[in-house]
């Protein structure tokens, strides 16, 4: 996971939250960008080595499966139908059975427990979990040769509240950031932010 997640016993503001003037339809934009990477691997591509060393490809859609239904679908208690096979159908289930829910009226202000300890809402954490979603996009498009085409408007948001946020770099979560050029595009600054260099190849 990217995005640090703070409780609300903290009193203190969630930087994501400032991130996104309409959480719901930036999330889906990123969502749709994942989708059309993950919709475009080839089976036998799976196994596939990411720039997240931990993860291969398959085992990376699992990881953004598994963000999306701890702090958000267990927490509103909605199961998404997923089946036990195939990545894509995975990830395919879980994004409809959140956008399903994120449509219910005032569902973004509902409070939901945070699986550390404390409260949040949904609002507060769709920021966060658009960075995680439009970092991984890049690490699976580059694990299986395919173009990110990350959106600019998004990642130049996540990046500007990424710097804000003072993520630690304690390297539990958060290794180094790339160094990158100052004119770099927004995609590339935010990816080298959380720690991938931009040249990464298998």
């Amino acid at each position: 996971m990217l995005a640090p997640v703070r409780s609300r016993r903290q009193e203190r503001p969630n930087p994501y939250a400032r991130g996104v003037s309409d959480h719901i339809e930036r999330h889906g934009r990123a969502c749709a960008a994942f989708s059309r990477i993950v919709d475009a691997v080839p089976v036998e591509l799976w196994d596939r080595p990411t720039p997240c060393s931990q993860w291969d490809a398959r085992a990376l859609v699992e990881h953004v499966i598994g963000f999306h239904d701890v702090l958000l679908l267990r927490p509103l208690g909605v199961r998404a139908d997923r089946p036990r096979a195939g990545t894509a159908e995975r990830w395919t289930a879980t994004a409809a059975a959140l956008f399903s829910a994120l449509a219910e009226p005032g569902v973004l202000n509902r409070p939901i427990d945070l699986p550390g300890g404390g409260t949040s809402t949904p609002g507060d954490l769709l920021g966060a979990l658009t960075t995680d979603v439009l970092v991984h996009t890049w690490d699976l498009a580059r694990a299986v040769d395919m173009d990110a085409g990350l959106d600019p408007e998004l990642c130049a948001g996540a990046y500007e509240v990424a710097v804000a946020a003072g993520i630690p770099r304690d390297g539990a979560m958060f290794g180094p950031a790339a160094r990158v050029e100052h004119d770099a595009d927004a995609a590339t600054k935010l990816i080298a932010f959380y720690g991938r260099n931009p040249n990464w190849t298998r």
